[in-house]
């Protein structure tokens, strides 16, 4: 029996009020009762972890663009963007290009390579165009970014797109 399942059974004698000599039939009962309810958590469990490791961000950068007072859209650009001044970033460091200055083929080729995107999508050349769009359309706000706290795009940090897109947001 899994942790889970104890935590849950005893939850659940404390809810029915079962004592300890009532146990083991009991126990069966309520658990088998409840079987499919713990079927479905264990799967929405899984589900949630499958979708946290298609995530772009890591668990730390997730966390602060969930913590900002950002709309839905807001959020969504701002992880966009972050994203993109990584795969930027990386592409610049194999290259030796500015960010500003790489062509959008090196970011397709990129996209092509990334792990994360190959293991957890279908990537065809629609989605490669369409996803390349999106990172070469985050240059525009990085670039503002860059200007605003007065650094390279290439040496921005994740908490400065933050701010940049709350600040950006209430106006």
């Amino acid at each position: 029996m899994s942790n889970s399942e104890k935590t849950f059974l005893a939850e659940m004698r404390r809810k029915h009020n079962i004592r300890p000599t009532q146990n083991t039939q009991k126990s069966k009962v309520i658990l088998y009762l409840y079987q499919p309810i713990l079927s479905s958590i264990k799967n929405i469990k899984s589900k949630i972890h499958m979708q946290q490791s298609l995530e772009f961000l890591t668990a730390e950068e997730s966390a602060q663009v969930d913590a900002a007072l950002l709309t839905s859209k807001d959020k969504f650009s701002t992880r966009l963007a972050i994203y993109s001044l990584r795969c930027l970033k990386q592409i610049a460091e194999e290259t030796g290009l500015a960010p500003e200055e790489i062509p959008s083929e090196q970011i397709t080729t990129w996209i092509q390579k990334d792990e994360n995107i190959k293991e957890h999508l279908d990537v065809d050349a629609n989605f490669e165009s369409f996803f390349t769009r999106l990172v070469i359309s985050s240059l525009r706000p990085l670039k503002e970014v860059s200007q605003e706290f007065g650094v390279p795009l290439q040496d921005l940090t994740v908490q400065q797109v933050v701010k940049w897109y709350e600040k950006e947001g209430i106006q």
